[in-house]
């Protein structure tokens, strides 16, 4: 009964990084019959400065993405998790971010951030703010990437976090209650520390995400400018369909799995323990 769906997945998931692997050990412009090189295209990513800055992006834009992301994430699941008229519009509301196309999401944030004529600067303008030039200022590029792609995701986490906040037994809380804790109090003493579980699945999807951003980068900046929001699964696309150096972006590749391999199993490791430590 599964054998359709493995087939599927065998062919359209496995041989596709079998085939990259091989790739990256190889000279190859996707037109030409490809050549041997050995470990020269590993040796080359080191050497690479565009290489090792793209690095630097994607880790800096993962490390203020992914921690961001939760918290709103966990604080609009508590607003969200209310007995009001109309909740169910609300949650809705937020929701449509996460099934918003990503090239929809970068045109219109490309329009509200233009540094000429875009809603934000005016905005900042008519109350005597400082503008800013956003997707083209090499120091706010990044930034601004981040500011949108968390728009973007903070509905899917708040969707996990509001399942995980109704699943909170209710006698835990009124015991709380009982012993005179505030729901303040007992939300972040009691609720949050229950979502530990939670807080480990979205911290490694976010992460795994974040490690491959793409969309949002070609839609909006291009890496640019001045390479700034060069991240690497960007330059990769570019060594591959731009340049022609299939090879070489087959070792970044792999090096990307093998990064995000390593960071998923350390993730998954440490929210592993430290459940497994609060269990009686």
């Amino acid at each position: 009964m599964v054998s359709p769906s493995v087939l599927l997945i065998g062919v359209f998931g496995l041989v596709p990084v079998v085939w990259s692997f091989v790739l990256s050990f190889q000279h190859s412009d996707l037109q030409t019959p490809a050549t041997s090189a050995g470990l020269a295209n590993y040796r080359e990513l080191v050497h690479d400065p565009l290489f090792v800055a793209s690095v630097r992006h994607t880790l800096v834009y993962t490390a203020i993405f992914v921690p961001v992301t939760l918290l709103l994430s966990l604080l609009a699941a508590a607003a969200l998790n209310r007995r009001i008229r109309g909740i169910s519009v609300y949650r809705l509301a937020f929701f449509i971010p996460v099934v918003t196309s990503t090239v929809a999401t970068g045109v219109i944030f490309t329009w509200l951030l233009d540094p000429a004529f875009g809603f934000v600067n005016m905005s900042l303008a008519k109350v005597g703010l400082p503008t800013s030039g956003f997707f083209s200022s090499p120091h706010a590029a990044l930034l601004s990437v981040v500011a949108m792609t968390v728009w973007g995701w903070t509905g899917f986490g708040a969707l996990i976090y509001l399942a995980g906040l109704q699943g909170t037994p209710s006698d835990v809380l009124e015991a709380a209650q009982i012993d005179g804790c505030s729901r303040t109090g007992a939300f972040w003493r009691v609720q949050v520390p229950l979502l530990r579980p939670v807080t480990g699945f979205l911290t490694v999807w976010l992460t795994i995400n974040a490690l491959q951003v793409f969309d949002e980068i070609f839609v909006t900046t291009r890496g640019g400018p001045l390479n700034a929001t060069n991240v690497v699964v960007y330059y990769l696309y570019r060594q591959a369909f731009e340049f022609f150096h299939a090879g070489y972006a087959a070792a970044m590749a792999t090096v990307l799995f093998v990064i995000i391999a390593l960071v998923t199993w350390a993730q998954s490791r440490f929210t592993g323990d430290a459940t497994s430590a609060e269990r009686p």
